[in-house]
């Protein structure tokens, strides 16, 4: 049985208490624009017929739900999530769409996922990574369940590579982030946000984590002037 630390744990309470106002916020203080990332990740998947998508920090399932909505519907998908209070309103979300029925959530952490080796033809985590307490842990627990021949597909937040637009990101995320987040919801998580995203090594870096995990062919695409970037890793056939 997998023991969550004394920080994994603060993490996971955090994300109950807002869980909520989660949605809002997210639409909020992105301005609309994560759905674009989201959709430019899922895009980056291959998924084959009847086949298997795991996808790790689902949390409400937006995600999922994008799979589900631009793949057959032979394809099944998994969405775990080490937070009980995001699953309840995840479920919600499956409750009332046309795809939810091929959408099973579960409750676990990405550092122990219960399910068997070679298992998902696809896994996506999507601004879940940085909150994984033993991040190499959970990209070896990724590379152990997808199957010889799957793809990863990892959408984090990043620090922009412009010095004019990475100072406007700063002021933007240290200052006025936290305290619009504040007004709706706990101010303190997002005050986590910008602390956990700097904090988040630097891309070629991360690329250095996922090959020592085992994966090979990796790229990654910064998005939106580097605010986010798309990490993409192969389970060689071999494997």
């Amino acid at each position: 049985m997998f023991q969550l630390s004394e920080k994994g744990r603060g993490v996971r309470q955090m994300f109950d208490n807002i869980a909520p106002r989660y949605d809002f916020l997210n639409r909020l203080l992105s301005f609309g624009i994560d759905r674009r990332w989201r959709r430019f990740a899922v895009a980056r998947l291959q998924v084959p017929e009847a086949g298997r998508v795991l996808d790790i920090a689902t949390g409400t399932c937006d995600v999922a739900l994008e799979i589900a909505r631009t793949t057959a519907d032979s394809v099944t998908i998994v969405g775990e999530d080490f937070t009980q209070g995001m699953l309840v309103h995840g479920q919600e979300k499956l409750d009332a769409s046309p795809y939810g029925q091929r959408i099973l959530l579960v409750n676990a952490p990405c550092e122990a996922i219960p399910h068997p080796t070679a298992t998902f033809d696809a896994i996506t985590i999507a601004f879940g990574i940085r909150n994984v307490v033993d991040r190499q842990a959970g990209l070896q627990e990724m590379f152990r369940v997808l199957k010889p021949g799957g793809r990863v597909v990892i959408l984090e937040f990043s620090t922009p590579r412009s010095r004019l637009f990475r100072r406007l990101y700063y002021f933007y995320f240290r200052r006025l982030l936290p305290a619009i987040g504040g007004l709706v919801s706990q101010r303190s998580a997002y005050q986590y946000l910008p602390d956990s995203v700097l904090e988040f090594p630097p891309q070629q870096q991360f690329l250095e984590m996922m090959a020592a995990a085992g994966f090979s062919s990796l790229e990654y695409y910064d998005l939106t002037f580097g605010i986010s970037t798309v990490y993409i890793g192969d389970k060689n056939t071999a494997s």
